[in-house]
């Protein structure tokens, strides 16, 4: 048996992503290989080839593959897809994007956010929001899965010593074309590597409050900032904060979670946390039965309290 790895990266560097599908992948059995997609890639290649467990890199270098456009990369995928028992996306908006193009027209079924790996066809996946995890096996001969990052450790991305293996590029099937990328520029910790996170709610207000209060606490603590669905539609925090079943999948060292109300959809999102710290005035707030520590205050006066003691 042999996994594939289908590696996020940026042309340069690999995405952290991709470190826990290697390990998702080993745990499928066999050897693992990486799949390096990209234009003027060779960077990002030579990474993926110090990750330890990595047998093999394919790397696939063409103008038409530089953006990940999912018909492109789909069809690379694809014209390798048989020589292997297992493929692995990670399940971020890039692989949700490309893996069901892969799976549909391999004609074989997805598996996805794969979170535990049992055997070398059979998976665990949450259902209903997280509320149930479901046990699948696969009985088709190629396994497509994307793997839900937060439950596999990271590999070691230095240790490895891959072979580079250049492969032809797959022609542009012309279907679409690269129009423009928005990149939100943050000088903190992106949300899904971030080991401390802490979040606001719809409670905070409006969004100089949500600044004033829970930048300062950010900022000692050296955390990400997320927020609620609900903070998010009100305008309180940008798009790419929102943590939940919609959102983002973390699973920090330390979530803090901020006039959040802790709604089944948010919960699904950060529930996996190892340290949930709530403060609500609202005795009865769902988020208080998954927190490890709860403060029933009012946050506007215990969150600076918090920030003046740290």
């Amino acid at each position: 048996m042999t996994a594939l790895v289908i590696a996020e990266h940026d042309n340069a560097s690999i995405k952290g992503a991709t470190l826990n599908t290697v390990t998702a992948a080993l745990a499928c059995g066999g050897e693992v290989h990486v799949l390096v997609a990209g234009h003027n890639a060779g960077a990002a290649a030579a990474a993926a080839a110090q990750i330890a467990g990595v047998a093999k890199v394919l790397h696939a270098d063409a103008a038409q593959l530089a953006d990940g456009l999912a018909e492109n990369l789909a069809a690379q995928v694809l014209a390798l897809a048989s020589g292997y028992s297992h493929i692995l996306f990670p399940a971020t908006a890039s692989g949700k994007n490309v893996a069901p193009r892969v799976a549909a027209l391999a004609d074989v079924a997805q598996l996805s956010d794969v979170t535990k790996v049992i055997s070398a066809d059979t998976f665990e996946r949450p259902i209903y929001a997280g509320n149930a995890i479901a046990t699948v096996q696969s009985g088709d001969a190629t396994k497509m899965l994307t793997v839900r990052t937060t439950g596999f450790d990271a590999a070691p991305a230095s240790g490895g010593s891959a072979a580079v293996e250049a492969l032809a590029a797959v022609a542009d099937s012309g279907k679409s074309t690269f129009g423009s990328r928005e990149i939100a520029k943050n000088d903190r910790p992106e949300l899904t590597a971030a080991k401390i996170i802490v979040s606001g709610g719809r409670a905070m207000g409006s969004n100089d409050k949500f600044m004033e209060v829970l930048t300062p606490l950010a900022d000692k603590l050296g955390a990400a900032l997320g927020a609620s669905r609900a903070a998010v539609d009100a305008g309180y925090a940008p798009n790419d904060w929102q943590v939940g079943q919609t959102g983002k999948i973390v699973a920090p060292q330390l979530y803090i979670a901020c006039g959040i109300s802790g709604a089944i959809q948010h919960l699904a999102g950060m529930k996996d946390s190892k340290v949930i710290v709530a403060i609500n005035k609202d005795a009865e707030a769902p988020i208080f039965s998954v927190a490890d520590y709860g403060l029933e205050a009012d946050l506007f006066s215990a969150v600076p309290e918090l920030v003046s003691a740290l």
